[in-house]
């Protein structure tokens, strides 16, 4: 069974930053890629990053390009997002979820295995 566990989500003004962590349980951690989604309140869950098994290939939804990076340390099997230039728009429940697969993707039918969640609130 595999567990996922994000932490660093909070509260910010616009225009700062946070880094969000996703802590795995389980030894295949380097095998699988692994995704951040996110859903803002009333709104659908959408794809926000996504990093391959090695880390060596990354992906991002159009809206957080340039802003976000996603990252991953596998000795700590750990997945980080690093977020800065936050706007409201960015407000929302942000989940870690590991992919089927070893190469990154957006859909989310492709990721077994999901967090619980942590709160980003971005303020004006």
């Amino acid at each position: 069974q595999v567990r996922l566990v994000e932490s660093g989500g909070g509260l910010v003004q616009a225009g700062g930053s946070l880094r969000l962590s996703c802590a795995a349980s389980g030894r295949t951690f380097s095998t699988y890629a692994m995704g951040w989604f996110r859903q803002p309140p009333g709104k659908e869950r959408e794809f926000v990053a996504a990093i391959n098994w090695s880390g060596g290939s990354t992906y991002y939804g159009d809206s957080v390009k340039g802003r976000f990076t996603i990252s991953r340390d596998n000795a700590k099997n750990t997945v980080y997002l690093q977020m800065n230039s936050l706007k409201p728009e960015d407000t929302a429940v942000y989940y870690c979820a590991r992919r089927n697969y070893s190469n990154t993707g957006s859909r989310p039918d492709d990721y077994g295995y999901w967090g619980q969640g942590t709160q980003v609130t971005v303020s004006s």
